[in-house]
């Protein structure tokens, strides 16, 4: 055996027990009579301490040549320690060596592999191995793991059927851009890696399987951020003779069993809000609702006033923010330019500040009455010590500035902590949404979205006022699933297609395979995927899906560690009756 026990394992139950140990060097000190090796694997560090006059010569020559990241075994006694180390879970404890051998040499890392590393994310990643060695990362992972175990065991116990659907599939035009895979034996073709396997499990439900599930790889070939890779993991779900409060409750169920398994958190029910709702007093369909300051609309309060911007403008928008008059001129115009970046695009920021003695000042006294003032403040529900925020402007373009706007105050005043969950449903989206630059309809979800069904004859005359059978999970301000009520019926399915903008042509050649499975007794069914990286992401108290992913891309979708994307060879490409244009 190289190991009997790992470097985590020990405790004073041990002592005197002759172990065998095998990893990686941590770190060496060495006070002449004395030498300290700590000794790390994945699961902890053990102390290897030798005392150079009761070792033999060749083990301590060895011991003091090794350097960080050796591999070592070692085999040895256990003895309790003289000065215990409680920041760690073996610090009773320490191994009096009785052989020392190297298994493996290491060149000096780019970077320390410890907790806090001098390591920025581009050299990290490029030597991923390493970083994979770090405690940081390997919890990660390890907390990935309990969520995939977790989410198996709820799911199994719901009688759900986990079903691999196929990577190499058909490229449709509908949403992000497919990654392609050209075809070697039929030239001139190509396949497309899925954006999800949503056809797919719409076929598991007409074959008769009722609940599949699946943990997936994914695949979009589009911008990345934060909380998106090219290649992404969804908890893939699909279940058949269900309406949607029977996928809300089941899905709820899992939400809240990865809380209390994983986080040992219970969340209670989860509340649910329409899209209109949302987007009325939030400003987006994913608000963050771990703290309040809801929008106000202040047309009525403001408008014919004198003052230009107010009475020009489509929407007048407010927040009040508590706690928050005794900001600073200085900190009024950071905000002020923060809602005035290009992303958002407001004209300016107005302020005013609701004072202990009760006196409203604002940034628009000479247009507006100390009388007016205390309106708004009615109106906002202000209190002495609020401020109260307001922009003005074209209403979709104001809803958003005020928006980013409120994320912008929770995050200053500490209101978005990242261990308190805040999880909610946001239901009823529109069905369909119009793109000007295309000159139609497009699918606010995808083209298999049911609607309503009261909806359903509006589909012809007022397309724009069909909800959608369709939800949305929200955590913290972050999407982190939806799904919807699939069509089920052949005669809504091509009405939704005509309303996209599809020929009869278009449609049979892309998804004809789906309306002919349809004329075999489809059941109503439908179904919800979770981003699972992103998920891990919230559970680990971070922003970042990367660290949560064992091999990640970074920020242009390259994976620098084995430097791809990269280019094929001419004979490759003559294989796949691919050409080149030498001017390209």
């Amino acid at each position: 055996m190289l190991r009997t026990h790992t470097c985590g394992e020990l405790r004073k139950n041990h002592v005197g027990q002759t172990v065998i140990l095998s990893g990686w060097v941590q770190g060496i000190r060495d006070k002449g009579s004395l030498l300290w090796i700590d000794l790390r694997d994945r699961y902890g560090i053990t102390q290897i301490t030798i005392e150079t006059e009761h070792t033999k010569a060749d083990h301590v020559t060895l011991a003091r040549s090794l350097g960080r990241e050796y591999v070592i075994r070692v085999k040895g006694k256990v003895v309790e320690r003289y000065s215990s180390n409680d920041k760690i879970l073996t610090g009773e404890i320490e191994i009096h060596p009785e052989h020392l051998e190297l298994l493996n040499a290491s060149v000096t890392p780019p970077f320390t592999i410890e907790d806090d590393t001098d390591g920025g994310d581009d050299l990290r990643m490029k030597y991923r191995y390493l970083d994979l060695r770090r405690n940081p990362v390997r919890k990660n992972l390890e907390l990935r793991h309990r969520m995939a175990i977790e989410t198996r065991n709820y799911l199994d116990k719901k009688l759900f059927l986990e079903v691999e659907t196929p990577v190499l599939i058909k490229s449709t035009p509908e949403g992000a851009r497919d990654f392609v895979v050209p075809s070697r034996m039929n030239k001139g073709e190509f396949y497309a890696l899925p954006q999800s396997p949503q056809t797919f499990k719409q076929l598991l439900m007409v074959g008769g399987f009722d609940r599949y599930y699946q943990i997936v790889k994914c695949f979009r070939d589009e911008d990345l951020r934060a909380d998106r890779q090219p290649e992404f993991t969804q908890i893939d779900c699909e279940m058949a003779f269900v309406e949607q409060e029977d996928i809300l409750n089941t899905f709820e169920g899992l939400i809240k069993h990865l809380f209390n398994r994983v986080m040992n958190i219970d969340i209670g029910t989860l509340p649910r809000m329409t899209y209109q709702h949302a987007m009325k007093y939030y400003g987006n369909d994913k608000p963050d609702i771990r703290f309040e300051m809801t929008f106000i609309e202040l047309n009525d309060w403001v408008k014919n006033k004198g003052f230009k911007v107010f009475d020009e403008a489509q929407l007048v928008l407010g927040i009040c923010v508590q706690g928050a008059a005794s900001y600073t001129r200085k900190q009024l115009d950071e905000l002020t330019e923060f809602v005035k970046r290009p992303q958002l695009g407001a004209s300016g920021l107005v302020y005013a500040r609701f004072q202990d003695d009760g006196v409203i000042k604002s940034s628009v006294d000479k247009f507006f009455s100390p009388e007016e003032l205390q309106k708004w403040a009615q109106a906002m529900q202000a209190q002495p010590g609020d401020l109260m925020l307001i922009l003005a402007g074209e209403t979709h373009k104001t809803r958003k500035a005020m928006s980013e706007l409120r994320l912008e105050m929770g995050t200053r005043l500490g209101l978005r902590n990242k261990n308190t969950f805040a999880c909610h449903w946001v239901v009823d989206f529109p069905l369909v949404e119009w793109n000007e630059e295309t000159k139609r309809w497009h699918a606010m979800h995808h083209p298999f979205t049911s609607p309503k069904p009261e909806d359903v004859s509006l589909l012809e005359c007022a397309p724009e006022k069909v909800r959608a059978n369709a939800y949305d999970l929200v955590i913290n301000g972050v999407e982190v699933g939806g799904g919807s009520i699939r069509i089920a019926k052949k005669d809504i399915q091509a009405k939704m297609f005509d309303l996209l903008g599809f020929s009869r042509e278009e449609a049979e050649k892309q998804f004809g395979f789906l309306m002919q499975a349809f004329e075999y007794g489809a059941p109503p069914h439908g179904g919800i995927a979770f981003g699972f990286d992103r998920l891990c992401a919230l559970f680990g108290g971070a922003d970042v899906i990367r660290d949560f992913i064992a091999f990640p891309k970074n920020n242009s979708g390259r994976d620098v560690m084995i430097d791809s994307p990269s280019s094929i060879s001419i004979e490759q490409l003559k294989e796949l009756g691919i050409t080149m244009n030498p001017q390209d």
